[in-house]
């Protein structure tokens, strides 16, 4: 009886210790937030598929646990199933041999030693039930097999039903499609009579088809990213050598142009040499017609410096008499102390004037024109009070008080209104929509509503009142995140049910975009002048802000790749401006100023969206553009 006791014990403990993701006994079994229990190794396979998020949804109930940076390794064990396990592992370890070869009957309440197996009933049998089965009609046609097949592997007699716990004498053979339980036919009758209800092993038989299905499904597409793999590794070659082409290409570029300024370098200083001896052949002369003066006048003064002067003739005196005037006259001529100053000064006058830059130029890298292209302006029903991407080629349209109503407008120009929500609302302040198509909606400057896809509402997302309706977007993650023109700003977890952070704005925020390392990107639009755009982190941490002339206004938004979009709009100039800004920390770094673009600007308040990498929304009043991005 004891031996008994113990067996039961084991088997049914060993319901509870089955982790739900293996179907087998708990390995180092894990808790998530919401009390569910899995293996360790099950998680960290489930995670597997989820590395682009910060959180785990539990596979049973969906409630969401947050991951650190170690994942599910920082994840707690949940010690008191460890304890079960460790107890079951040391009660079955010597009790397996007594469960596999002495195998009790299950058709009676004797438990006596079993000589035969029912396959149909699925039950084993003493001696005393298999005479009763063979002699009752009701049994005739059923399969029975000696347990000594069945301990030798001769025959397989798949699981033995588990006997149900409310009618304790019947098996749970049927499974309920809506409950999701296995139930005995009793059950069906009571408590599934509208369900969808199918025998146990066509619902077994289904699973397994379906499995196998996934499993195929499984191979095709691991054998077509492997393939893909292959093919990315042979453009990657391709992608070197056309690097290293373009490279030889500069290099030779470069080899060209230093070839022409060595040659022009030796033509510059032949030039400058030749100034040189111009310049030092005038200073020479200047210096020889001094010299000769010089001669001049101690050859003049020799000649009429005599002791005989007083006994000259006439007409030696005379002759000397001229040499004086001459030699006087040679000496009242100015020295020319100016010319070889101008010399000089003409000297240093000379400049070297280097060439325009472009005539230095290696060259350019062709094919890299960024620019922007409106490819198509939409009239809008009524004045625009928000927007939200809504597919990659379509964004939801939020309508003023005046208008009410919600549309969804693509790139084709195609409009439908947005029936996820009640029709009978007061008024719409802006709508996000979140990757499992559920949607908040700001409805004034307290309150937003979290509705499922099919339109009933889930949660009230309550935020302290300013003048200003709540502003909404998303993080990569599903976050909620809201701006209400204070300065701070609202993150809120999916559900819209928890408060993650409140970050604190140097400025008055109205616009807020997230990035995936979950940085915040403010724009204060008209609230404040001048304008500004911030980088922030989860802890109020800030970058320089990017500062917009007086009477701009800076709308921004953040791409799949985390680079920044940001219009500057200049209503006096009438004048849009979309420039691309890369993150470098908490600043922002322009990287790209495209082309003006044409646009009809009837108020202040605008809407910038990213929709994809090549692909931008931009509202302002009643008008729509979707807009090509090149880069």
């Amino acid at each position: 009886m004891a031996e008994k006791i113990e067996i039961e014990k084991a088997s049914s403990s060993s319901q509870n210790l089955i982790c739900p993701l293996c179907l087998d006994i708990f390995d180092e079994p894990t808790i998530l937030m919401c009390g569910h229990t899995f293996c360790r190794k099950c998680l960290k396979k489930y995670d597997l598929t989820h590395q682009d998020i910060d959180h785990m949804v539990c596979p049973l109930c969906r409630e969401i646990t947050k991951l650190s940076a170690n994942r599910v390794d920082d994840l707690r064990l949940n010690v008191s199933i460890y304890g079960f396990v460790d107890d079951y592992h040391a009660k079955c370890g010597g009790m397996n041999s007594v469960l596999e070869m002495n195998h009790k009957c299950t058709a009676c309440k004797f438990q006596e030693d079993a000589v035969s197996f029912c396959r149909t009933c699925n039950n084993y049998m003493c001696d005393k039930c298999i005479q009763c089965h063979q002699r009752l009609s009701l049994f005739e046609g059923h399969e029975i097999v000696s347990v000594e097949d069945v301990i030798e592997g001769k025959v397989s007699i798949g699981h033995q039903c588990e006997k149900c716990s409310i009618h304790k004498q019947e098996n749970k053979d049927m499974f309920c499609d809506d409950c999701k339980v296995r139930v005995c036919h009793k059950c069906v009758l009571v408590g599934h009579k509208a369900h969808g209800i199918k025998n146990q092993s066509d619902f077994e038989q289904e699973l397994r088809r379906k499995v196998t299905d996934l499993a195929q499904q499984c191979a095709a597409k691991k054998a077509e990213l492997e393939k893909n793999i292959q093919n990315i590794e042979l453009q990657r070659h391709e992608v070197h050598t056309a690097m290293q082409k373009l490279l030889a290409d500069v290099r030779q570029s470069y080899s060209i142009k230093v070839k022409e300024l060595e040659g022009n370098l030796q033509d510059l200083i032949e030039q400058i040499n030749e100034l040189k001896r111009g310049f030092e052949d005038d200073l020479n002369i200047l210096k020889s017609k001094d010299r000769q003066r010089i001669k001049s006048i101690c050859s003049s003064i020799t000649l009429v410096d005599n002791d005989r002067l007083g006994h000259l003739e006439r007409d030696s005196l005379s002759a000397h008499n001229l040499l004086c005037d001459e030699l006087g006259t040679m000496l009242k001529e100015v020295t020319d102390r100016t010319t070889a100053e101008v010399i000089t000064k003409k000297a240093h006058e000379k400049r070297f004037n280097p060439a325009d830059a472009s005539c230095l130029d290696l060259g350019c890298i062709s094919g890299w024109d960024p620019k922007l292209e409106t490819m198509k302006c939409i009239d809008l029903r009524g004045q625009m009070v928000g927007m939200t991407a809504y597919t990659h080629t379509s964004v939801a349209i939020v309508y003023g008080i005046n208008t009410r109503g919600i549309d969804i407008i693509d790139t084709a120009g195609g409009t439908e209104r947005y029936t996820n929500i009640p029709h009978d609302m007061h008024g719409y302040g802006d709508i996000v929509i979140q990757r499992d198509s559920e949607s908040c909606v700001s409805t004034g400057t307290t309150e937003a509503h979290m509705y499922s896809p099919n339109g009933s509402r889930k949660a009230t997302i309550n935020v302290s009142r300013t003048r200003y309706y709540l502003k909404l977007n998303r993080s990569p993650s599903n976050e909620i995140i809201i701006a209400n023109g204070a300065n701070k700003v609202y993150i809120y977890d999916p559900t819209g049910s928890t408060l993650k952070h409140t970050v604190p704005t140097k400025h008055k925020t109205w616009q807020v975009s997230s990035t995936r390392s979950g940085l915040i990107i403010t724009s204060s639009c008209h609230l404040t002048n001048p304008n500004v755009v911030t980088v922030y982190d989860r802890d109020g941490n800030a970058g320089e802000s990017l500062q917009a002339p007086k009477d701009v206004y800076l709308y921004a938004a953040v791409d799949e790749q985390d680079r920044v979009y940001i219009a500057s709009v200049d209503r006096k100039n009438r004048k849009v401006v979309i420039r691309l800004y890369d993150l470098d920390g908490l600043n922002l770094k322009e990287r790209v100023e495209f082309n003006a673009l044409d646009m009809t600007l009837g108020d202040n308040w605008c809407y910038l969206v990213s929709l994809s990498p090549d692909l931008l929304a931009f509202a302002c009043m009643k008008k729509l553009y979707f807009i090509k991005v090149s880069l």
